[in-house]
């Protein structure tokens, strides 16, 4: 695409679009995404949030009745609107030379002609077969998982995941493809789609209506930021999670990690995470719904009153978030063109094909984003009609802010995964500016991660858990643990739990691009 003329924002939607082909178990058009882009010539940031909403009759107490203390998680009740489609659009019309039907041709023509899967993918291929057809012993903790889901074989072949090396075809979903190519997004919001989604929703107990679909809209936000060693990072604001890694950064900024042992400062950044998701934890939710302390919490001031929660000697017994005054499965990728345009890209459907709803006839798979819904009426993430969910999905970009090259864009990067996306965005900081390292050593470095879910991020005992993974010192692991972290160590294949990054810096002087890519993941860098 950017061969053929395109820019940062023509080749991230063709990219997505292709990564919905060749991993649809993570991604796609039944999915939300994020994106923050840098307008070159005008050195502006700005964040498109294209998640979507609960539908009309999403309801506490409908679900409170069924017999659930929390949200289920892969009924039909866990489906809001999917965004994708509309941000694509959208952000193509804002920032894009091209239009859908031209960045969607690639994937088109793979999807319909086939492609052989790679080994990471069809690993986790197979995980989701079980769900994919609604077996009658598969156990997904939900109370009524509904009835065997034919359409799930549109994601299968002969009823079982690809193997590596295998060609795929997906007739169905090109077919899709090929509709919003010809109609644009109204494709998928306004007529047969959307009726189709709606009837398959609903048949899993879930409440989306044509009229939800059509009423969907992305919207552009004011992106926040924390500056930090010369840098400024930028991320989208809530529902997204960006916000943790803002506070994190916040927190650790009047730290000198450059010069720091090792165990001292993986001390101060897993304290700082732990209190950040303490915050947004309790503080992220639809700002359009319920108010938001936001610029309060992005203060210094406010980082400096909760940084004096960090003991040096001791991992934090309890993690109770703050009330300041006030005066919020997945692919990522990172684009980069020719003038110095950056698009931060972030496409998701959450749990591993998300609900494992496979609208019939299309090929699409829908996500799973309002399992992450409270249900306490009176908490700022309480499910509610037309309301936006925490997001875990973020992007993440930087830019320069001091001397000749101020406003100049510094790097375009993400880390996917879950809750540890904002660790991994305040990792990757750390390892480019205070370490000083290449994208791809930033990449290489063992990490960390406090455990998700909510209740784990932050220390319901002395310490939380830290998963850890191979790699790190092991007098650096054992000086943790003498200061009370709880830590358990992660190998192999489940080193997937530290997320998949991708990173691309810009020399600021010559324009030289320099790219890195997780080796956790099926991922690549590429340039020309």
């Amino acid at each position: 695409i950017l061969q053929a003329g395109g820019n940062a924002a023509d080749a991230a939607i063709a990219t997505a679009a292709m990564l919905n082909v060749v991993e649809p178990i993570s991604t796609g058009v039944g999915g939300d995404c994020f994106a923050l882009y840098y307008d070159a010539r005008t050195a502006q940031v700005t964040a498109l949030n294209g998640s979507g909403r609960a539908p009309s009759a999403a309801s506490i107490q409908a679900i409170t009745e069924l017999g659930y203390a929390n949200m289920p998680t892969y009924t039909g009740h866990t489906v809001s609107i999917p965004g994708a489609v509309a941000g694509w659009s959208d952000l193509l019309e804002r920032h894009g030379r091209m239009t859908l039907a031209d960045v969607l041709q690639p994937a088109i023509w793979t999807a319909e002609h086939g492609y052989p899967v790679s080994e990471l993918i069809a690993l986790g291929w197979r995980t989701q077969e079980k769900k994919l057809r609604r077996d009658p012993d598969w156990q997904s903790g939900d109370i009524d998982n509904g009835p065997p889901q034919p359409s799930g074989h549109e994601l299968l072949i002969d009823g079982r995941a690809p193997r590596p090396g295998e060609l795929m075809r997906i007739p169905t979903l090109a077919e899709t493809l090929r509709g919003i190519a010809a109609e644009g997004k109204a494709y998928i919001y306004r007529g047969d789609f959307a009726h189709k989604l709606s009837e398959h929703v609903q048949r899993y107990g879930g409440w989306i209506t044509p009229e939800d679909m059509a009423a969907h809209t992305s919207t552009w936000d004011e992106p926040i930021s924390a500056d930090y060693h010369g840098v400024r990072l930028y991320e989208c604001p809530p529902n997204g999670q960006g916000l943790a890694a803002i506070l994190a950064l916040n927190l650790v900024a009047e730290y000198d990690l450059s010069t720091m042992p090792t165990a001292d400062r993986l001390h101060v950044l897993i304290e700082a995470m732990r209190l950040a998701f303490a915050d947004a934890q309790q503080w992220v939710c639809d700002p359009r719904v319920h108010a938001i302390p936001l610029g309060a919490l992005v203060s210094k001031e406010y980082a400096a009153q909760r940084r004096q929660r960090i003991d040096m000697q001791r991992a934090a017994r309890s993690v109770p978030y703050g009330a300041p005054m006030a005066g919020s499965d997945t692919v990522y990728l990172s684009v980069v063109d020719g003038e110095g345009n950056a698009c931060s890209f972030i496409n998701s459907l959450y749990m591993g094909t998300g609900s494992g709803l496979v609208v019939p006839g299309t090929g699409v798979s829908l996500q799973n984003r309002a399992n992450l819904f409270v249900l306490e009426p009176a908490h700022p993430n309480a499910l509610a009609p037309h309301k936006r969910p925490y997001q875990t999905i973020i992007p993440a970009l930087t830019v320069h802010i001091e001397g000749e090259h101020a406003g100049a864009l510094h790097a375009c990067f993400g880390v996917m995964g879950g809750y540890m996306q904002p660790q991994g965005h305040l990792q990757m900081v750390v390892n480019l500016i205070d370490l000083e390292m290449t994208p791809q050593q930033a990449l290489d470095m063992p990490r960390w991660a406090l455990a998700g879910p909510s209740a784990d991020l932050g220390a319901q005992e002395e310490g939380g858990l830290v998963q850890v993974e191979e790699g790190w010192d092991f007098g650096v692991l054992a000086d943790l643990a003498q200061r009370g972290h709880r830590l358990a160590p992660v190998t192999g294949f489940a080193r997937s739990a530290f997320g998949g990054g991708q990173i691309i810096v810009r020399n600021p002087i010559n324009g030289i691009l320099t790219g890195g890519s997780d080796p956790r993941k099926d991922g690549c860098a590429v340039g020309w």
